[in-house]
């Protein structure tokens, strides 16, 4: 269920419009207007907590997408930096102005923008945003800035994390912070899983090396890493299917279970469908069927099995927690990638630092538990169960499975053994880096006869 991916354009967009050829269609959007939609999207982050990817969607344009994701990214900074400047908080209804001074301050700061074609363009898109009154004040807040340097008073604004995950990981991992903040202000590389069933390792990186795209080994046998990250369709033979772009630590997912010829696996919470894939790449004769509560996502998995080329027997829209979707008949093996706090993948997804709290984590660990007991009892006595989660927190890892076990006489932890990665009580995981992979949790479980 991690990380996101963007959607194709919907039939009354105007990306769709363009795409029929529309008469009516559009005129691109100026610069203020591109800063107003960073705006908006950013408002929906803080007060609605929604995440870029569901505001933003396919078809955004790439200034947009780097001024929502970059502000978010910097957020703590700016927001102190802005705060200072102002005499008094901005009302409920004017929060969209308060989300328009942080895009603005971004651009002054991160972004190679002349100063005055940042504050013009951002006092201009007052307007767009129906609030003319608002120009002096974005005026005088930014070119203040402007004209200070960066203040990072507080460890919010030095690490750009909040206090309260500030807290939580140095609590879980107090010999690698403050590498583990800078890491999450990173940028995410691009990794690719070469899809076996249609071109060998070799030979894909050989396509790489002709269309001029440095790469390197990932740590799964089918994942390279590129050196910069480019549009997918760039890469050779994407609209054939030869090649998928998905993390490496996604990909371990893939290689953790120990799977029979012809045996029956279950992908919970599949969707979109990258580890389901990797398992069929690396075995095509397993049947795989997907489970996920999200009919759209689904969609995205169809799709994205049609372009691979992959077939799965069944395909069901159901809950994880409730097993009423189940045909009776056991499956050999699960992998359950449960929904978390995805506290791993902060380069991809840096709203997360803005809209998740405390109490996010501990509903989605009170979910992972409530989705281990019920999945359980549609494994087979002898199979295998691999949970994982892109959460580095052990509330959602090693305290669920701790907790799980307790409660489960048939349940066994089965250890990973590897190179990569750290040992933890009950599994492994991979904390991100610059360059390397996601943050990933794994965690292997045994099932014994019934006591």
């Amino acid at each position: 269920m991690c990380p996101a991916e963007r959607e194709s354009p919907q039939p009354g967009s105007a990306r769709a419009a363009r795409v029929r050829g529309n008469p009516s269609q559009e005129k691109p959007p100026g610069p203020a207007e591109l800063r107003a939609r960073a705006a908006r999207a950013l408002d929906a982050v803080r007060r609605r907590r929604l995440a870029l990817d569901e505001v933003l969607g396919a078809g955004t344009p790439p200034l947009v997408r780097e001024l929502a994701f970059g502000t978010c990214r910097r957020y703590f900074s700016l927001r102190g930096a802005v705060d200072a400047r102002l005499s008094h908080p901005l009302r409920d209804r004017d929060q969209d102005i308060y989300a328009l001074l942080l895009v603005g301050l971004y651009q002054l700061r991160h972004l190679r923008v002349p100063d005055h074609a940042a504050v013009s363009e951002t006092v201009a898109a007052t307007r767009v945003l129906g609030k003319p009154w608002a120009r002096g004040l974005v005026n005088g807040v930014l070119r203040r800035a402007a004209e200070a340097p960066a203040d990072t008073a507080s460890e919010e604004e030095r690490w750009e994390h909040p206090r309260w995950l500030i807290e939580a990981l140095r609590t879980a991992w107090p010999d690698l912070c403050p590498e583990l903040f800078d890491a999450n202000n990173g940028r995410a590389p691009m990794a690719l899983r070469v899809n076996r069933t249609k071109h060998g390792v070799p030979a894909y990186r050989a396509l790489l090396d002709a269309a001029g795209l440095a790469h390197r080994p990932g740590i799964p046998p089918a994942s390279l890493v590129l050196e910069t990250p480019v549009p997918a369709a760039r890469l050779p033979g994407y609209d054939a299917g030869w090649v998928a772009v998905q993390d490496e630590a996604a990909q371990l997912a893939a290689t953790l279970l120990p799977l029979a010829p012809e045996a029956r696996v279950l992908d919970a919470c599949a969707a979109p469908g990258g580890k389901a894939f990797g398992m069929l790449e690396a075995d095509p004769s397993i049947a795989v069927t997907a489970l996920d509560a999200s009919e759209n996502r689904l969609q995205r998995l169809h799709g994205e099995a049609d372009r691979l080329g992959h077939r799965l027997p069944r395909v069901i829209t159901g809950d994880a927690t409730d097993t009423k979707w189940w045909d009776g008949t056991l499956f050999d093996a699960i992998l359950l990638d449960a929904p978390c706090s995805g506290t791993g993948t902060l380069r991809r997804h840096p709203d997360i630092k803005v809209s998740r709290t405390p109490a996010d984590v501990e509903r989605a660990a009170d979910l992972q538990r409530a989705m281990l007991a019920s999945l359980w009892g549609v494994l087979s006595s002898g199979g295998t169960l691999l949970y994982c989660t892109c959460s580095v927190l052990p509330e959602e890892n090693d305290a669920v499975l701790e907790d799980f076990l307790a409660v489960t006489p048939d349940a066994a932890s089965a250890p990973i053994h590897a190179s990569w990665g750290r040992s933890t009580d009950h599994g492994r995981i991979v904390l991100p880096s610059p360059g390397g992979p996601d943050g990933f949790y794994f965690a292997r479980l045994a099932k014994g006869p019934a006591a």
